[in-house]
């Protein structure tokens, strides 16, 4: 695992911030700080060069810088599913960018990467702190947003080049942070000066070597409302089942953290634990117990759970992402619950919810938006020390920088082995596995 961080150049100019901050050993970041990436350890474990080598270079302004902040010229835009918080980062960075590095102009692609295709004729958008300044207190993204439109890299690249950008930030996830990377592959065989820099906008909180994208703690907390819907909807019916599908396409962290927040959950089921419908041991016969022995349940599934059983023969569909179309296993459960239930002549009420564009438009909560200001802060610092080809990220409560390779090398997935899914386990008293 390769930690370290690319950079432009040498940083020769002092850092605007050095006449607002008295304290420059509280106020600085050095490169030379790092984070382990592993801090796990026991008497016995020997810190080895290895080791040590694998550990995060601290996000964090630099006392010097590489571009002048009057010849910056930054972009920003926003790829893929929108999610709570995008504005709070573009508000973020272009606070941070005019007043407090000087920065003249922060310019706004429109809708994704396809903005910087000029057969798309999407406008670019003037990002003042005038148009900036309330956009956190709404959801969504003032930029627009879509998937893929990275097959001509070159001609993206051209565009950039006629605006004279040298500063882009990349907000969004695994898809977006590989077209970020290739741009910083594209300006270095050109040799062209340009800092690229991503913000992990991913709502499952799926990227890896990154503690948690913004947006997840916002999908978790309105979660919690269509948990307590479905909960009182069981409750108030005889063998009521209330039914949430919640988003996670690989990764279950919101359906399983949502659990874990409102306990009202009996059933969670996720893209990383596999499980039967029928059979002894299987989803139906459980949920049947379930409600012989109290009389109501709750479920709370992934949108990516139990796809191999969905798999029907054909090709599979994609998005422009290059993302599988997934199969509604939301829908499948409703109609297979109720066909269980009718065949056996037993009475259930079920009710189906699915809050997923409510939860995907919603605006931040304060947690997010405070964790999103500081990611676009830093976000700016690493930009202006000439550092490229990285995205922002946390780590044990601490800010990084992470390699963008690194971060898209393998999803996050909850592990079913980890102290965290044995929490889901003892909360929700489901089955550890419902595999015949």
């Amino acid at each position: 695992m390769d930690f370290s961080i690319k950079t432009l150049g040498q940083c020769k100019i002092d850092c605007p911030l050095l006449e607002m901050f008295t304290s420059r050993e509280k106020t600085f970041e050095s490169d030379e700080t790092r984070l382990l990436y592993n801090t796990m350890f026991t008497k016995d474990t020997s810190f080895d060069g290895e080791r040590l080598q694998q550990s995060f270079e601290v996000a964090g302004p630099r006392e010097k810088i590489y571009f002048k902040p009057e010849e910056a010229r930054p972009a920003i835009v926003s790829c893929g599913g929108i999610c709570p918080g995008i504005n709070d980062v573009i508000r973020s960075i272009v606070m941070e960018s005019h007043y407090h590095y000087n920065t003249q102009k922060v310019v706004g692609i429109s809708y994704g990467y396809n903005g910087l295709n000029p057969a798309k004729g999407y406008p670019m958008m003037d990002l003042t702190p005038e148009r900036v300044k309330n956009i956190h207190m709404q959801g969504g993204t003032i930029l627009g947003s879509s998937r893929g439109g990275t097959e001509d890299m070159d001609l993206l690249m051209d565009t950039l080049e006629k605006m004279k950008i040298n500063i882009l930030y990349a907000i969004g996830g695994d898809g977006t942070l590989r077209g970020a990377h290739d741009f910083s592959e594209l300006a270095r065989k050109r040799g062209v000066d340009l800092a690229v820099v991503g913000i992990p906008k991913t709502i499952d909180n799926d990227i890896s070597f990154i503690q948690r994208s913004f947006g997840f703690e916002t999908a978790v907390s309105n979660s919690a409302n269509a948990i307590y819907a479905a909960h009182n909807e069981a409750q108030g019916a005889p063998n009521g089942v209330g039914l949430v599908k919640l988003m996670g396409r690989h990764s279950g962290f919101i359906a399983a953290s949502a659990a874990l927040a409102i306990n009202d959950v009996n059933f969670v089921l996720l893209p990383e634990v596999p499980f039967d419908m029928d059979g002894g041991n299987g989803f139906l016969a459980h949920l049947e117990k379930r409600l012989n022995r109290r009389g109501h349940a709750v479920v709370c599934v992934a949108e990516g759970a139990g796809q191999d059983i969905l798999q029907k023969e054909g090709p599979r569909k994609y998005d422009p992402s290059g993302n599988v179309r997934l199969a509604d296993i939301g829908l499948y459960l409703k109609d297979r619950i109720n066909s269980y239930f009718n065949e056996k002549n037993i009475e259930i009420n079920l009710k189906y919810i699915d809050p997923s564009y409510m939860i995907r438009s919603a605006p931040a909560v304060p947690d997010d938006s405070i964790y999103c200001t500081i990611l676009g802060q830093h976000a700016v610092h690493a930009a202006m020390a000439g550092k490229t080809d990285l995205v922002i990220g946390q780590w044990n409560n601490i800010f990084t920088h992470v390699p963008i390779d690194l971060a898209v090398s393998k999803r996050k997935q909850v592990d079913p082995h980890s102290r965290f899914y044995n929490s889901v386990i003892e909360a929700t008293g489901q089955p550890v596995s419902m595999k015949n």
